[in-house]
């Protein structure tokens, strides 16, 4: 067999099934055979034109599979092992990767940065959602996943739980925190979970659909808040006396959410942005100080490499979180413009979808 079904982006509003070859790999690569996938928020971002790839390019950067192949260079894997590999696979040779900045790997470039360089799957090379991935410098970025998980419980670990826990981490919470989480898709469940195991001493997270504010409960929240029923940031000034939260996590990606984030800041207090946005921010005089309220405004694209995947599915063999109730839904390779529709428009409450070739 030399070819594969494979999900293409074709032009802005459609991503279609095609056949490609099998990928080739060389001696420092990996083609794993993909037992599961699934789609992102990034891909929704993609098939709309609103984030720009390459016309036939294989999208995805979630993969579940197991090893078919190894590149000669490749130690301490076999064939037949199951493995994930992170949305973001940094060479972990460049500058950039020695600096702390992998997500933003710049390769052999003189001076070794690319914005979101780290990020390649589905961006700049053929990615997940296909029967089979070369995973490139597969020593660094292949996990073996621990006897015993689901491909569902660890279907979250190379990019939503890795992107959300960054999120808690990059908002530097401390035990005892009040924390605010606007939006509760995948990303911002996540770093509510993530805000959990930080320790944080209150979490509020906001959303307008209240499955996801259930679920957020399930995963750390304390107190939810729908959107379309409060004034939000009223509310969240109203519970913590008027001090405002010490972390707020935007996990969206609109002007709207952003700027309530940063309106229920204390003075010295740190807005971690997830959010892929789509257009320009503005920040709003009042609730930035004028720029002298001492706030820190970070941002975080989803760690990757072994470790860091080592690490979350040593989270989830230990029964710290479950993740596999967020996966809503299952669909074939074949049926993924589908599930594409139904994801991107979000009906019958959809979290996340589970791709089987």
């Amino acid at each position: 067999m030399t070819m594969m079904k494979a999900a293409v982006f074709v032009e802005p509003g459609r991503i279609e099934m095609a056949d490609k070859p099998i990928p080739d790999i060389g001696p420092n690569d990996a083609l794993i055979r993909i037992t599961t996938t699934t789609i992102c928020g990034t891909d929704v971002h993609i098939l709309k034109g609103e984030y720009p790839v390459a016309p036939g390019l294989t999208v995805g950067h979630e993969p579940v599979g197991i090893i078919e192949k190894l590149g000669k260079n490749v130690e301490g894997y076999h064939e037949g092992q199951r493995v994930i590999a992170g949305a973001i696979c940094p060479s972990f040779t460049s500058y950039a990767c020695q600096d702390g900045c992998s997500s933003q790997d710049g390769g052999s470039h003189s001076h070794g940065y690319k914005p979101m360089g780290g990020w390649r799957f589905g961006n700049t090379i053929d990615g997940s959602q296909a029967e089979y991935l070369c995973v490139p410098d597969a020593q660094a970025n292949l996990t073996p996943v621990p006897d015993g998980l689901t491909d569902e419980q660890v279907l979250m670990c190379p990019d939503i739980m890795s992107t959300g826990f960054a999120g808690a981490e990059a908002a530097s919470i401390r035990i005892g925190d009040i924390v605010a989480v606007f939006a509760q898709g995948p990303i911002g469940l996540c770093a509510t979970a993530g805000a959990k195991l930080r320790g944080a001493g209150l979490i509020i997270a906001v959303d307008g659909v209240d499955k996801r504010l259930q679920m957020s409960r399930q995963l750390g929240a304390d107190i939810t808040l729908n959107f379309n029923e409060v004034d939000v940031v009223d509310e969240i000034m109203k519970i913590t006396g008027g001090r405002g939260v010490d972390a707020s996590i935007e996990a969206l990606g609109l002007q709207s959410t952003f700027e309530s984030a940063l309106r229920v800041l204390k003075p010295g207090g740190t807005l971690s942005s997830l959010g892929v946005y789509s257009g320009d921010l503005t920040i709003p005089l009042g609730a930035f100080c004028a720029g002298l309220g001492d706030h820190k405004i970070v941002t975080s694209l989803c760690p990757g490499g072994k470790e860091r995947m080592r690490r979350l599915m040593q989270i989830i063999s230990t029964g710290r979180i479950d993740l596999g109730p967020m996966v809503t839904h299952q669909f074939a390779l074949d049926n993924i413009v589908d599930a594409y529709d139904l994801f991107s428009h979000q009906r019958d409450g959809v979290l996340k979808v589970a791709i089987k070739p």
